[in-house]
């Protein structure tokens, strides 16, 4: 006695339920990060600098906006919160040369809103609504809360010079 042959009954045209755009199981993602970088970023660039950034360079002997260029090749104004400048204030009189180099008339300062003077929440704060800035940090800390933000590079200090990390290797100079 053979066994019958299974009848295998064919679905036609099963479709797949397509979630629409709009649904809240996607995430949002802003459009100029479709590409695996910013796109929104480009010369020139302006630079989110943080208070320990400006000690650092000075220890390290660099000048803020010539350095930037060398890293990055290309135009870059760093910008300075109100938040940064008052934490620089507060640091009194052993940093009055920070103080000096953040009222340089180059760097473009930008009001804050929030209450208190915490610059770090203000800074990512910011890089999350807009993500058209580089932060400049040797922050730990920050570093590691703007690595969980996409599309936001960070530069930073390493053996006497500027370097950027999560850029397009094509843009500035080689890192290393």
């Amino acid at each position: 006695m053979s066994m019958g042959k299974q009848k295998k009954t064919r679905k036609y045209a099963t479709m797949k339920r397509m979630l629409s755009l709009r649904d809240q199981r996607l995430p949002q993602h802003p459009s100029c990060l479709f590409f695996q970088y910013n796109t929104q970023l480009g010369p020139p660039y302006h630079i989110l600098v943080d208070t320990n950034f400006i000690n650092f360079s000075i220890k390290a002997k660099l000048d803020l906006v010539q350095s930037m260029m060398d890293c990055l090749y290309a135009k870059c104004i760093p910008c300075i919160t109100d938040c940064v400048m008052a934490e620089i204030e507060k640091l009194g009189q052993k940093y009055r040369v920070a103080l000096r180099i953040a009222k340089d008339p180059r760097f473009e300062r930008l009001p804050c809103t929030h209450k208190g003077t915490y610059a770090d929440d203000c800074l990512v704060q910011r890089v999350t609504q807009h993500k058209c800035y580089i932060v400049a940090t040797v922050d730990r800390d920050l570093k590691r809360r703007i690595r969980k933000i996409p599309g936001v590079p960070i530069m930073y200090i390493s053996n006497h010079r500027y370097n950027i990390e999560r850029m397009p290797d094509d843009y500035g100079a080689p890192r290393f």
